[in-house]
């Protein structure tokens, strides 16, 4: 079983190639930003942690559940109590991966798990995963579909742009680039080539 990380920056248009994967090979898809908001369920232990952490602060449904809207504006105005929720729930993530690769070698069922994360590289997911993959597609073209698909203004990309990493530091750490400013199917053409040359190994 091949374990990959994809990653690339946000607009990059990630949810297609991990939707053709799915729908083309033996394959299981992970989102981190999904296994994170399970975790935060009640009922876990990193719920547990956080609702110590933010004890204080307005961010409950009637159920006692996150109320998503409240907790993102809590820690966009408090960095400290972002950085410690991060603390709490990224090791909890890998662990949970870690868990889930073990599981599915062991099964040998699968012949690809890919795990998709935002802070892929920062969070060293590539001592991890066999290798990872970078969905590359230029700034102009990511903030075009930002702002057509998501009504994002250009001071808001510009602030999301800021914030992540370079094409340079993305390709360094990623054993794979597929070119994802054209047509779909150019980078469907290209996975495949990637997948069967690596089949043939």
């Amino acid at each position: 079983m091949l374990f990959i990380g994809i990653t690339g920056g946000v607009g990059a248009g990630k949810s297609a190639i991990l939707t053709y994967i799915k729908e083309h090979y033996n394959c299981r898809v992970m989102l981190a930003d999904e296994i994170a908001h399970d975790l935060m369920e009640p009922g876990s232990d990193c719920y547990d942690r956080l609702r110590i952490l933010l004890q204080s602060d307005d961010v409950w449904t009637p159920d006692e559940r996150f109320d998503r809207l409240k907790l993102a504006s809590v820690l966009f105005s408090d960095e400290n109590k972002r950085e410690a929720l991060n603390a709490v729930v990224h090791p909890a993530v890998k662990e949970y991966v870690i868990s889930q690769c073990e599981q599915e070698r062991e099964r040998g069922v699968l012949d690809i798990l890919v795990l998709e994360a935002a802070l892929l590289i920062e969070e060293k997911y590539d001592a991890i995963c066999d290798e990872l993959w970078y969905i590359y597609t230029s700034e102009d073209n990511r903030r075009a579909r930002l702002k057509k698909n998501r009504g994002y203004s250009d001071e808001k990309v510009d602030g999301i742009f800021a914030s992540q990493l370079s094409e340079n530091e993305f390709r360094a750490h990623c054993a794979e680039e597929i070119d994802n400013n054209h047509m779909p199917e150019d980078a469907f053409r290209q996975i495949d080539e990637i997948l069967t040359r690596k089949k043939a190994r």
